[in-house]
């Protein structure tokens, strides 16, 4: 008989934002994004065990190559930090990224996360001239090579996500394959060969749920007033409150249809879907083929 290992999987996320923008998170929704993140795929792969890295912090214990490998999978989050602005919080995470793709690790990055990617595999991520993709990202359409990619495995021939980002791939690094595309970014959703790695990663947030969207855009109602996103205060509360409406109460049709979101956002595991792809493809095989799973 063949015993087989069953050591849980060993993932690291990598919260990409400063402390100080991680404590404005954890008062607005209890969390930060690393530990958000750690808690979506834990409810997809029960029993994992999670790290947490912050590499935009000064001093920062971050993993060499050896402790990279000893990760079966890596997950980059989002950050309100800005790539082409060359400061130690930003250039600590490009050497990081470049470390993953020399350990040969499984790494998926959402928003900030397939920016670092890029940039890290010789990219460039810009403000994105068509303004910020604010709440979702519309009908994204995977391209030809999306739809026989395994990230994107179950997704419709067009759909949204949650999204929230200004920044933009203006210019794909060599290596990339573009999975998906709408009209505000050309890259969606990607797969990156780089340094010995391969990255798989989207522009928007699979691992938001509607809840974690309302807390996010509740720090930013001037900016949306600002930017016309909304006319004023009243508009947005009422907008930000009925997205917490969906999220406690997804079988709101009124409110679905008012808003135009289907069950591939409020249906937790249609939401996931690249969480878990990259998960069953990518992070499972990789540690089978290293016999610690």
């Amino acid at each position: 008989m063949i015993k087989t290992n069953s050591r849980p999987l060993r993932l690291l996320f990598v919260d990409g934002n400063t402390r100080e923008h991680r404590e404005g998170l954890r008062e607005a929704y209890g969390m930060a994004y690393g530990e958000a993140y750690a808690a979506e795929i834990a409810a997809i792969a029960p029993g994992i065990v999670s790290d947490i890295c912050l590499p935009a912090d000064e001093g920062a214990n971050l993993p060499d190559g050896a402790g990279l490998e000893s990760y079966d999978g890596v997950f980059l989050t989002g950050s309100a930090l800005h790539i082409y602005e060359t400061e130690p919080a930003v250039t600590r995470q490009v050497e990081l990224m470049r470390s993953i793709y020399a350990s040969g690790t499984p790494c998926f990055g959402s928003c900030w996360g397939i920016q670092i990617g890029s940039v890290t595999a010789g990219g460039t991520v810009t403000a994105n001239p068509k303004g910020r993709e604010v709440g979702f990202a519309r009908r994204i359409t995977p391209t030809e090579a999306g739809r026989n990619h395994k990230l994107l495995e179950s997704r419709p021939a067009a759909f949204d996500a949650p999204a929230i980002h200004l920044d933009t791939i203006a210019l794909p690094a060599h290596g990339t394959t573009i999975l998906a595309s709408n009209a505000y970014s050309q890259v969606q959703a990607a797969e990156i060969r780089h340094g010995g790695g391969t990255f798989w990663g989207v522009q928007y947030h699979p691992e938001f749920p509607l809840k974690q969207v309302a807390s996010i855009l509740g720090r930013m109602v001037p900016l949306l007033i600002e930017e016309g996103f909304r006319r004023d205060e009243a508009s947005t509360q009422s907008w930000l409150g009925d997205l917490r409406t969906l999220d406690a109460e997804p079988q709101r049709q009124d409110l679905a249809w008012a808003h135009g979101l289907d069950r591939e956002v409020l249906d937790t595991e249609r939401r996931v879907t690249e969480l878990r792809n990259f998960v069953e493809h990518r992070i499972k095989p990789h540690a089978s083929e290293r016999g610690r799973a």
